[in-house]
């Protein structure tokens, strides 16, 4: 099957060279020019494990295209993706001016039957947006349909290849059955391909991440519990995630969730919902609790140095909002950055990944070191923002001896307290009280 894909960030480039693998054609489309001549050229643009080695092994075939042309990208497409950016707007909901102006454009350059597919985030009612946007300057036969990712990033391909379940939002007969087509080859296990109306389609993806975060904040408010009352919240999540009504999953508490999605869903629903005059209170509180975790660890740092942080210094490790990933957007790193560096701090960071686009971002408001052992130079002590499994099992005498004080602050809890103390550090993590 031929298709084209609107948008190469992560959600599009994803799609795209998954869809080859499966042997279709597909074309990716994006305005950057200087994005899709180094896709021509075999240059991958995001961090995503696995990606690389399929994208290049299909640019090779000659089942991937990039292009910047509109008309020459969907021509001899049948099922046209969009997956463009949808940023919260000032008041939080979702803007939806990337969607709908290509829409638009697309209306005025269609010459038959094609399926236009939501597959950005996106809130519900956008598919009859997109459809009455199509349909002011193109009233031939099409269709709309809404068919939400479900990625996490740092394991994306295997969500795509493996998918635990696809949503289709469709009433049109056509239009299903070309979708079951495409997604055949990726549910032949059995795992479910389920059809329903475009706005169920559409609550389902902010439904889904709404509830995730949900479970993440609980757990964090839980951790906070947990260490005023002297529990160990990781006891608490094993006795917790035993529960086959409750799950494993999402339990582990840290310094907040971040990224591309989760805080963007979030209060992209709660918008939503006030425009329906439904006021949720739940996300509300979700949204409270995590922007407050995300600095969790502060008021342990500033007492530890006795409310005096000027002129400290300190080793970051992690900048990306999860390991497996070259992602900062809404990272917890990028939020102690900031407190410290208003209370007269300086960082040294390392991330495997994301350092690239931290620069980009921030600058030179830290340093930046070529491995983890490096940022611990004339450092005051460690904070860890984001576990990768590099720094799950590293040498602490090296820390010991690179760190003017022994202290370590770790927001992902890496490390077992009963080893810290045995090796003498001043040890502070989440819902697991502080060990000297």
């Amino acid at each position: 099957m031929k298709i084209a894909v609107i948008g190469t960030g992560y959600v599009g480039l994803v799609t795209g060279t998954c869809f080859a693998e499966t042997g279709n054609i597909v074309t990716c489309i994006d305005i950057d020019v200087q994005k899709i001549n180094k896709l021509q050229l075999g240059e991958i643009t995001i961090y995503e494990p696995g990606l690389e080695k399929l994208f290049l092994r299909n640019l090779k075939e000659e089942r991937l295209y990039f292009t910047t042309q509109l008309a020459e990208g969907i021509n001899d497409a049948v099922i046209v993706f969009l997956a463009l950016p949808t940023p919260p707007g000032e008041d939080g909901s979702a803007d939806l001016k990337y969607v709908l102006g290509v829409a638009g454009e697309l209306g005025k350059i269609l010459t038959g039957y094609k399926v236009i597919v939501d597959k950005s985030t996106v809130p519900v009612g956008t598919a009859e947006k997109v459809h009455k946007a199509i349909n002011e300057n193109y009233k031939g036969e099409f269709d709309v349909v809404s068919n939400p990712e479900f990625l996490r990033e740092g394991v994306a391909v295997e969500d795509f290849m493996k998918p635990d379940r696809v949503v289709i939002g469709t009433d049109s007969e056509r239009a299903r059955k070309l979708m079951g087509d495409l997604y055949a080859p990726f549910v032949r296990q059995g795992n479910p391909v389920l059809y329903m109306d475009e706005r169920s389609a559409e609550l389902t993806k902010y439904a889904a991440n709404s509830f995730l975060a949900t479970k993440i904040s609980f757990m964090n408010e839980i951790a906070r519990v947990c260490e005023l009352l002297g529990a160990d919240v990781d006891l608490v999540r094993r006795g917790m995630g035993s529960d086959d009504r409750i799950g494993k999953r999402f339990l582990f508490s840290g310094i907040g969730y971040g990224g591309s999605c989760f805080p963007k869903d979030v209060e992209a629903l709660v918008r939503s919902s006030a425009e329906v005059n439904y006021d949720f209170e739940i996300l509300q509180a979700v949204m409270k609790v995590n922007n407050e975790q995300k600095l969790h660890l502060l008021p342990g740092i500033k007492k530890y140095f006795r409310n005096d942080l000027k002129g400290k210094r300190f080793a970051l490790w992690g900048l990306a909002f999860k390991p497996n990933t070259d992602d900062i957007r809404e990272a917890p790193a990028l939020y102690m950055i900031d407190a410290l560096t208003k209370e007269g701090a300086t960082l040294c960071a390392f991330d495997p990944e994301a350092m690239k686009n931290t620069r980009k971002l921030i600058g030179d408001r830290i340093d930046y070191a070529e491995g983890q052992y490096d940022t611990l130079k004339q450092a005051d002590a460690l904070i860890i923002a984001t576990e990768w499994n590099e720094f799950r099992t590293p040498d602490f005498s090296k820390i010991a001896a690179g760190l003017k004080n022994k202290a370590i602050f770790d927001g992902r809890n890496l490390f077992d307290p009963a080893a810290i103390r045995e090796l003498g550090f001043h040890y502070e993590s989440v819902g697991r009280g502080v060990v000297n």
